[in-house]
């Protein structure tokens, strides 16, 4: 129960990342998404690109684990780092510790915290298993 609870958390944490950029312009990830996913029935060549793509399929992996009776610690692990999530999430931190933009940081926080909490968990869970003797 608790992994589920911390990749509905991870589901939630990168959703709430805060981009800003040139010209004042700034947006919310679930904003973002919300714009990408309508783009992809409308006009589908105009939104494929890895960093709009990947994360969003790392999204819907993590959504899979939520209806899994156990879910997968390769799903999960896939999710974070393999798919983007923890790429797109990291560089944008990276990215407002450079220019200083404190939203950015703290809108990534979250997202960063589950993430170790997370792998803290699935380590804690294979340590607690039984080892089977012969």
């Amino acid at each position: 129960m608790k992994t589920k609870i911390l990749n509905f958390l991870l589901i939630i944490t990168s959703l709430c990342g805060y981009l800003e950029w040139s010209g004042n312009n700034h947006i919310f990830l679930f904003k973002a998404e919300a714009d990408i996913i309508s783009k992809l029935f409308t006009n589908p060549i105009s939104v494929v690109h890895p960093f709009t793509i990947l994360p969003i399929i790392g999204q819907l992996l993590l959504l899979i684990t939520l209806f899994q009776k156990y879910p997968s610690k390769i799903l999960t692990f896939i999710s974070i780092g393999g798919l983007g999530l923890g790429l797109l999430l990291g560089f944008m931190c990276l990215i407002g510790l450079i220019s200083l933009k404190f939203k950015i940081i703290i809108s990534t926080i979250p997202f960063i915290i589950v993430s170790v909490l997370t792998i803290i968990n699935y380590r804690k869970a294979k340590l607690q298993e039984p080892k089977l003797t012969i």
